[in-house]
């Protein structure tokens, strides 16, 4: 299955080039932490109230295909993850 994340946007000019939605200043990481803390897609969404159902879940797929094609490492973590 082929995901097209058409949403997911990188703009030097933009949050530094890091990862955004739509070219909005919102970093996908900002989204994807918010939802890992417990936040549903309605709670996102309502922050957020520029954001579509659409962006959240792109925003997801995105973080998974990070840690499924880019990240390697021990198999345990050497430091604690900051929150």
């Amino acid at each position: 299955m082929t995901t097209v994340l058409d949403r997911i946007t990188f703009d030097p000019a933009i949050m530094g080039g890091r990862a955004c939605l739509r070219g909005l200043r919102i970093p996908v990481s900002v989204i994807v932490r918010q939802v890992a803390h417990g936040a549903t897609v309605e709670d996102v969404l309502e922050g957020y109230p520029d954001l579509e159902r659409e962006d959240v879940q792109q925003a997801l797929e995105y973080a998974a295909w990070l840690t499924e094609e880019q990240v390697s490492g021990p198999s345990t973590p050497s430091r604690a993850i900051p929150r």
